[in-house]
């Protein structure tokens, strides 16, 4: 066996009220803390049950509630200077994968400052201490070192990575996410499964990664066509650990192609970073088939189901798709070859490749 390395350094809560029930933990991090969110955590009641928590460690807490989706650098900026006035010394992320990658980036550049043309330049030795909330199940970043900010330089969705980045702790319980709507629900859920998925057709993934993979493609695999229904609590638990395992195997393997090429969609056209991923996903699989990639075997047996099943499944959840004109397509091709996800992919795609996925997920475009 080759080597590996494997580090993990989050402590993971899971289950029930775990937030006021392990909350006692955060009275480590810090005095004060700048909790870092969005709206959507005031109706769920993940933000009561963290300022309860803080109240009863006799923690006090400034609530940053301005993140919307795909964060951008104007909006860390603004973050950070909220942390120093307020004298937070540690950081609360709840909600989505938004709030959690502003959290991230605001407690790096607290500690590291640099200007905005090297924001994405990677380095950051240090960042400010963080717990994490998720209330989605898709992005995993509650136990991931990346924090991905809209780069408005680069017309393009850019990741910044550090081991100091990765939360002190994670509180995952998925009663936040009874009432999240079925379109939140579907595109976390595809998130997700590109992550596990691409975790094991990278260059990067290790033999814990792909165990992690596997494990949760078998449990998020079959929910994935529940995801537009009515889901019981347990299923909704079912998605948030799955999410999380697919979170820990992209801590170590990191993600590939499809993540690159997806980025240029949510930038441009605003779709949903999981959806994004989901359009993608099935050109790519039938990439790897007709490639031979060994690791796509694997995945099929995880999800218990043929390449075209798969590829049904996905179908079935997209619905009808984004008309995006050749030229543009043509040009995210050309542009996706410098993004460095490219060269992290067993399957790596040549251009016309690459423009060939994005010609089938966008097949009915002018």
């Amino acid at each position: 066996m080759d080597a590996f390395t494997y580090f993990m350094p989050t402590e993971a809560f899971f289950g029930r009220d775990c937030v006021l029930r392990e909350g006692g933990r955060m009275k480590a991090l810090g005095t004060h803390a700048l909790v870092v969110t969005g709206k959507s955590s005031r109706k769920n009641g993940a933000l009561a049950d963290v300022l309860a928590a803080l109240g009863a460690n006799g923690q006090t807490a400034t609530v940053y509630d301005r993140v919307s989706p795909n964060p951008t650098v104007a909006c860390v900026r603004e973050g950070v200077a909220l942390l120093r006035a307020a004298g937070a010394d540690f950081l609360v992320a709840v909600g989505g994968g938004s709030p959690m990658d502003a959290a991230k980036a605001i407690a790096a550049l607290a500690v590291c400052e640099r200007p905005d043309a090297d924001i994405f330049a990677g380095g950051y030795g240090a960042a400010l201490p963080m717990a994490h909330v998720p209330t989605t199940a898709g992005t995993g970043s509650e136990v991931t070192p990346y924090a991905i900010l809209t780069n408005d330089a680069g017309m393009t969705k850019t990741s910044i990575s550090s081991a100091a980045m990765f939360p002190r702790f994670a509180f995952l319980d998925g009663k936040y996410m009874r009432d999240m709507p079925v379109s939140v629900t579907v595109n976390t859920a595809l998130d997700a499964f590109s992550h596990a998925v691409e975790g094991m057709l990278s260059r990067k993934k290790t033999p814990v990664s792909d165990v992690l993979a596997e494990a949760c493609l078998r449990i998020l695999y079959p929910l994935l066509a529940r995801t537009k229904g009515c889901l019981s609590p347990d299923e909704r638990d079912g998605l948030l650990y799955a999410s999380m395992l697919a979170g820990m195997t992209i801590a170590q393997s990191g993600t590939t192609a499809v993540h690159g090429m997806g980025y240029f969609l949510t930038y441009r056209y605003g779709i949903d970073h999981g959806r994004a991923n989901g359009l993608l996903l099935g050109g790519m699989l039938r990439l790897c088939a007709k490639k031979g990639v060994p690791a796509l075997d694997a995945i099929l047996a995880a999800c218990g189901d043929t390449l075209d099943g798969v590829c049904a499944t996905l179908g079935a959840l997209l619905g009808a798709r984004e008309r995006i004109p050749q030229d543009v397509l043509r040009t995210f091709a050309h542009r996706a070859m410098d993004n460095k996800n490219i060269k992290k992919s067993a399957y790596e795609p040549t251009e016309a490749e690459v423009l060939e996925i994005y010609r089938s997920a966008f097949c009915g475009a002018d």
